[in-house]
């Protein structure tokens, strides 16, 4: 009997899908444990040693604690990883890949992109197998797509198939890094089953190309899960091998979304836009020499939209922005003490 073609895309992609250990020290596990010790009713020096509470197979070789997982897969011969930002979000952790063939190896993050959710790792490593990359641009929905990765950090090589069930989705998700929350956007959903520990895994079409990275599924709903375009992906990834870290657009402010709640509490004629205003006292609301600042913006102004989009919750200021590239002049109709105005910036460098 003829096998499907889905198996010989597995056999082609899967040697390129790693594992992604976190890990840290006993020192470093009893020292965050010790911040939460004044509301946990247990005196300080009389808690017991975490080696005790600790299975022996959740210790690596050099006596660190296995925290959590996730998944990656190679995209250069030399070492080139993609994985997901939260999978690799902890600055304080290690991270250990282990190839398919169980070859583990140390991981330096070369970057986390904090609005994309997309982390960039390399290993010491030369002639790796890899996936090679799609065009996300291209999905259709009802296409087929594989998802590969590590599901829930225990099963190396799992597989599942499904379709592309929705484009251009956005979610809010927690990273799991002290309750920070991510805003993800323009994301594909699918049908195909995704789990905690399959993250960072490549979602594959019927080419064998990687057109996503498995970022999320949604909790007590079934057959939902979401990848980010690899398109965006390749964003970073020029950066990186131009510029040695991301760059991304920027105006240089802060704001918040209008609602009709903050049109009462500002007393606005609007409840839309995007209100530029500290969130603390101590923060600046515009940048000092950023595009905002050069263009003429100023605190308490409400930008109504860019190049012609409506700001609104479910189409931010940032979603218009990041879509555009450093030294773009975008169009602002704002509100200023009640009167509309139309001004012009040239985005910066996002600092």
């Amino acid at each position: 009997m003829e096998k499907s073609p889905i198996v010989k895309i597995v056999k082609k992609v899967i040697p390129a899908v790693v594992s992604i250990v976190i890990s840290k020290t006993q020192h470093q596990l009893e020292e965050e444990i010790r911040r939460f010790l004044p509301f946990s009713g247990v005196p300080f020096g009389l808690e017991p040693p975490i080696r005790e509470e600790i299975p022996p197979e959740m210790l690596d070789e050099r006596g660190r604690i296995k925290i959590g997982g996730g998944s990656g897969f190679i995209i250069s011969n030399d070492g080139l990883i993609l994985t997901n930002r939260h999978v690799v979000v902890d600055p304080k952790a290690e991270y250990t890949v282990i190839t398919n063939d169980g070859k583990k190896y140390s991981a330096k993050v070369l970057a986390r992109d904090s609005i994309n959710d997309v982390a960039i790792l390399t290993i010491n490593a030369k002639k790796l197998p890899t996936v090679e990359l799609g065009n996300s641009s291209a999905l259709e929905l009802g296409e087929t797509v594989i998802a590969i990765g590590t599901a829930l950090g225990l099963f190396q090589n799992t597989v599942s198939t499904g379709v592309v069930s929705g484009l251009s989705r956005f979610i809010t998700a927690e990273t799991g890094l002290g309750g920070e929350i991510e805003r993800l956007r323009g994301l594909i959903q699918t049908d195909a089953a995704i789990n905690p520990g399959n993250s960072g895994g490549p979602l594959v079409n019927m080419g064998g190309k990687a057109v996503g990275i498995n970022t999320a599924v949604v909790f007590g709903a079934q057959n939902i899960g979401f990848a980010i375009p690899i398109n965006t992906a390749k964003k970073d990834l020029a950066d990186i091998k131009k510029y040695g870290h991301l760059r991304q657009p920027s105006l240089g402010l802060r704001y918040l979304i209008l609602n009709k709640s903050l049109q009462r509490k500002f007393n606005l004629p609007s409840d839309y836009g995007a209100l530029i205003v500290r969130e603390r006292p101590d923060d600046v609301a515009i940048l000092a020499g950023g595009a905002a600042d050069k263009a003429g913006l100023k605190e308490y102004d409400v930008v109504l939209d860019c190049d012609g989009k409506k700001i609104t919750s479910d189409n931010t200021l940032q979603d218009i922005i990041q879509n555009k590239n450093i030294g773009d002049a975008v169009k602002l109709k704002i509100l200023r003490k009640g009167k509309e105005m139309k001004l012009k910036a040239t985005l910066g460098e996002r600092r």
